[in-house]
This record gives C-alpha cells, structure tokens and sequence, in this order.
C-alpha cells in the first residue's frame, strides 16, 4: 500500500515540474503527462506491467465527471441569445453531425464495419474543455464576437452527447439491433437534463434555506451534489454526464456563498484530474502497437480536422451569418482530449471483440490534436484577426471579479527621496502597483512613463489587494455594455454623497474626470465608497 502511495506523489511530483518546462517550451501540459505514463508503463523505461482497462475506465469516469462538472459550474450564462443557441447547436447538433462524418470516412473509405465506424465516430465527436479553458485563460486569447463564451458551453456541454452516442454503440455493436436507439436516446437526454435540474435546486436549497453547511462543509457538500448528479441518473438509465454539466451550469450562475472558493476548489480538482487522466492514458498506451494504428489515426486526424469539423461547424454557424473568421477558427479551436480517451477506454473495456485497436486509433488522435491544434491555436487566433483588445476573456468564467479592491496611498517626494528625478518608466514598483496623479504645487497632473518626479511632488498611488483593511480604498469596475452607468454623466449617478470617482483610464491614457464627464463603453472606473 505504502509503495502505491509514494508512487502517486512521484508521479503528481513529475507532473507539476513537466507543467513548468511545458509552459516555457509553448507545449500543452497534458502532452507532457501523458508521455510521462508512457515513460513509466509496459513499453517505457519503468517497464510497469499495466493493462487494465475496467479499472482505467472507472478511475478517468470519476476523473471526467469533475471536469465536466467544473466546466459547467464555471461558464456564466450568456445573455447574448445568438451564442447562446449557437453554442448549444454546436454542442448537440454539431457533436452528432461530425460523428457522422467520421463514422462515414471509416466505414466507406477504410473500410472497418459500421459498428466499429459508428464507435470511432462517436467517441471523438466532442470537443475537450478542460485543453480550450486551460488556453483561452492562460494566452488570454481575448476573442471576438462573443467567441470565446461559445467555446466554452460548446467544448463544457458536448462530452455529454458523446457519452450518448458512444452508448448507443456499444449497445448496437451487442445486439445488431436498431429499434432501442430512440427509446434510448429519450431516456439518455430527459433523465440526465431532469434530474441535474432536481438536484441543483436541492443543493440551492440547502444552501439558502438550512444551517446544515459551515464553513468548510460547504464545498465537501458540492463534491458530494456532482457525485450524486452523475450516479443517480447513470443508474436509471440516464445520461450522467449531461446531469453533472447541467447540475453545474445551475449551481454556477446562482448566487450561494463561497462560490469564487468553490472555483478555486474544483480547478484543483479538474487539475489533478486531467493528471490522472492523461498519465494513465500514457500508462495504458502500448508505443510499440502505434505503428499498426497510425496510419488510419492520421487519415481520421486529417478528415476530422479539415472537413468533418469544418462542415459541421458551418453547417450550423452559416445560417447566423457569422463572420467567415469566428467559424474558421471554431472550427481550429475543435481540440479532443480527455473525453475522447475515456470514452475508447469505456469500450474497449466493455467490448473485448474489436478488430481493430480502437484504443491506440483514439489515442494517436488525441495526441496529434493536443499538439498541433493546441499549439497553434494562439497563432490561427491572431492570423484571423479574432483578438479583440476591448474585452476580457476572463469575463466568460464565474470566478472573474469585475471589481476589485486597490489600496490608496500618498507620498512626498523629498530632496533626498531616491525617486526624485526619476522617470515613472526608470522606477521599480510591483505590477500590482500603479501611480494614479501627481499633485505639483497645486496642479493635478496624471502621469505616463515619460513623468519624471520632482522634489516637492505628491503621488497617489494604488495597489491592488484582496481584504484591504485600510480606512481608505479604491475599487475599480469596467464599464460593458450592460453597466448602468454606461453613457452617464458622473453628476447624475447619484451614488450618495460617499462615493467618489478618482481616476478613468481610457485606452491608453488615465485622466481625473469632474461632474460633466461621460462614462464610456470600455472605460475603467476608478472609484472610492465608504
């Protein structure tokens, strides 16, 4: 027992400093995690015998579960009705189109039977979202045309339909038999969507409504409500993947305590999830069986990417007339990951009788899209012009914090003080640190990097904290398009008599506003209330 435990922190341990070089070297982490199995399994250096697929499959559907559970807890609602339904179409209709297509390619033109076809198809239908969340936050890939909110429900919601379709093939890959998809396909959809709506307004409940939950049990409680919303419609025949996401998506956008801790929580969890994941699909993996597979794999690879996604996409992004960039880079940004790898593990461990290595076929795909999608997403971002300078990716998740608190402080430069002469630019401060106005005998000036200070000058300064407990603090807020005081003038906010705004930074200059100054789209209000 001591010897498998050691062994799960050397491999966390590896994990960890492969996720530091990754970020140094532009290369996906989950890349490095899953070479690190391949190191330590049957064909790397470790030589560990490893080939148990029932228990792979159970540990990465617990695994998945938090992911996507995260994924929906995480996404805010859209308000924008367009994305909305463009998001969800891409996300059902967009995730059984391209099974489609790929089970076609395989079965007419490399010719592997429809059943197996149909199960290839269907278990890289979907898109990864813990690989497009990891991107769009880390590169701050902040995208236009409310890109990046569809993204996120599409690649947060379609592991669910997946999972379905994976289901249906197993069970056609047993029996032959056609007439139980549609009974299926209505048990798998109405109880996965009713009960992660029941138990999300459970949860609600208990949070608003009961002293059940102190500080602390709280988020044990949360990890118990994603259990519960997987396993109880998996056991009536339901779609546990589309209960947890559902269940998620609820808790997400409601208002109960500790939510931004909460977060914090689940992208732990989802972490050391995607670690286990991936180190174990490496583990699983058997490199000298790659060779038998690669060939089908890069031709699956290639139509997936260049045509059974494209079509897919714009087949349902053409008729909101969507800008052709958005669609060409949906389209790129189609990267498989985990779910796909766990849902082959599902049926190979379910299904012994398989021709071909379905397995290393997925796997070879997984890893070809990680490295080559992942990698050059930033890229196809910037080639088509998608990044919008004027909004916040961050925006598009839960935890984001639209204001947040900035200690105030003053400072005399003296004839001795080190800064005086300085310029703003030449002078080392924190990056959370940022010289607001410059008081120089009696004239407020506000400053660039080009300021030098002077002897006799008085700075206000603002730091960025999380608990300021100073008597005096600021917070800022940027104005969107929904913000109340958006085209408001600041003598008409009537925001009492403590309220005071200090500075708006605009672009790329900062300037102290008075009564008459408009707010503007895209403006960063500076403000102080007691």
């Amino acid at each position: 027992m001591s010897t498998i435990i050691l062994f799960c922190a050397i491999v966390i341990f590896s994990c960890i400093i492969t996720n530091k070089f990754s970020s140094k070297l532009g290369m996906p982490a989950l890349l490095f995690f899953m070479f690190l199995g391949m190191l330590f399994g049957s064909d790397g250096v470790f030589r560990i015998s490893f080939d148990d697929y029932d228990l792979t499959s159970k540990l990465c559907s617990i695994g998945l579960l938090f992911i996507i559970f995260y994924g929906g807890f995480c996404t805010k609602k859209l308000e924008d009705k367009k994305a909305t339904a463009q998001a969800i179409l891409l996300s059902s209709a967009g995730t059984v189109i391209t099974a489609l297509l790929v089970t076609a390619f395989c079965f007419y033109i490399l010719k592997i039977s429809f059943a197996e076809s149909f199960l290839i198809g269907s278990v890289i239908s979907s898109t990864d979202a813990a690989s497009v969340f990891a991107i769009l936050r880390s590169k701050r890939l902040n995208l236009k045309y409310n890109t990046a909110p569809v993204l996120e429900i599409e690649s947060g919601s379609n592991d669910p339909f997946a999972y379905m379709l994976t289901i249906i093939g197993i069970s056609f890959l047993h029996s032959g038999n056609t007439g139980t998809i549609v009974p299926m396909l209505l048990s798998q959809i109405g109880i996965g969507v009713i009960a992660g709506v029941l138990i999300s307004y459970f949860a609600i409940f208990i949070f608003k409504n009961t002293r059940i939950l102190s500080e602390g049990t709280d988020t044990l409680f949360m990890v118990a409500v994603a259990l519960a919303a997987f396993a109880l419609p998996d056991l009536i025949g339901g779609n546990g993947y589309l209960s947890v996401y559902t269940a998620g998506l609820i808790l997400g956008n409601s208002e109960i305590k500790n939510k931004i801790s909460m977060i914090y929580f689940f992208d732990g969890i989802t972490a050391l999830s995607q670690i286990l994941i991936f180190f174990l699909i490496g583990f699983l993996a058997f490199p000298h069986k790659i060779p038998e597979s690669i060939i089908p794999a890069c031709l699956i690879m290639l139509f997936l990417s260049f045509i059974a996604r494209p079509l897919a996409v714009s087949a349902i992004m053409l008729p909101f007339k969507a800008p052709l960039s958005q669609i060409s880079f949906i389209c790129w940004a189609g990267l498989r990951g985990a779910a796909s790898i766990v849902f082959a593990i599902l049926v190979v461990a379910d299904s012994a009788a398989l021709k071909y290595d379905l397995f290393h076929i997925v796997f070879i795909v997984v890893l070809l899209s990680v490295a080559i999608q992942g990698s050059l997403l930033p890229l196809i971002a910037k080639k088509e012009n998608m990044i919008d300078r004027f909004c916040d990716v961050r925006k598009t998740f839960n935890d984001y914090q639209q204001e947040s608190a900035i200690n105030l402080s003053t400072l005399r430069i003296t004839d001795k003080h080190p800064w005086n002469g300085a310029c703003l630019k030449d002078i080392q401060m924190s990056d959370d640190t940022l010289i607001l106005l410059v008081t120089r005998n009696g004239e407020k000036i506000v400053p660039n990097g080009d300021t030098r200070l002077l002897s006799g000058d008085e700075i206000l300064s603002g730091t960025t904290v999380s608990n300021s407990k100073s008597d005096i603090n600021l917070c800022e807020t940027t104005i969107d398009d929904e913000h109340k005081w958006l085209n408001k003038k600041i003598k008409d906010l009537n925001c009492g008599e403590k309220f005071l705004i200090a500075i708006i930074k605009r672009g790329n200059s900062s300037f102290v506003p008075n009564g008459n100054t408009k707010i503007e789209l895209n403006d960063t209000v500076v403000f102080y209330a007691s």
